[in-house]
């Protein structure tokens, strides 16, 4: 499990990464973004696609290093997920509520992801 955790929480990253470079508009079209000018897709691109490709590789690294790095980068992906998931808490207490997908969906995602993370360090 301690292997297996990060190499599936980086599948996540590296598709969720590769689809936003590729398809800005459509990644953020389930959550109602518009995504209609150069800016929007570059910032689309930027924190969905180049983060998310930024945090495959450390956690591909962490994999094949192993130890101490191993261990801090899965619990900082652990926290950055747990606190992607806890902002859609937020947001819930001060807005209205949403339908289950997306927003739920992937504040599942994100939660389970976390949990097994910090299980996994």
């Amino acid at each position: 499990m301690t292997t297996i955790v990060p190499i599936g929480v980086t599948v996540f990253f590296l598709a969720m990464g590769a689809y936003a470079l590729a398809a800005p508009a459509a990644l953020a079209r389930p959550f109602r973004i518009t995504v209609d000018a150069p800016e929007s897709r570059s910032e689309i691109r930027a924190v969905y696609g180049g983060f998310g490709l930024a945090i495959a590789a450390v956690l591909v690294l962490a994999v094949i290093d192993g130890g101490d790095f191993r261990r801090g980068v899965v619990v900082t992906v652990g926290f950055a997920l747990a606190g992607m998931a806890a902002g859609r808490v937020v947001s819930r207490l001060v807005d209205k509520g949403t339908s289950f997908y997306p927003i739920w969906f992937y504040f599942g995602v994100e939660a389970l992801a976390a949990g097994l993370l910090f299980a996994a360090a």
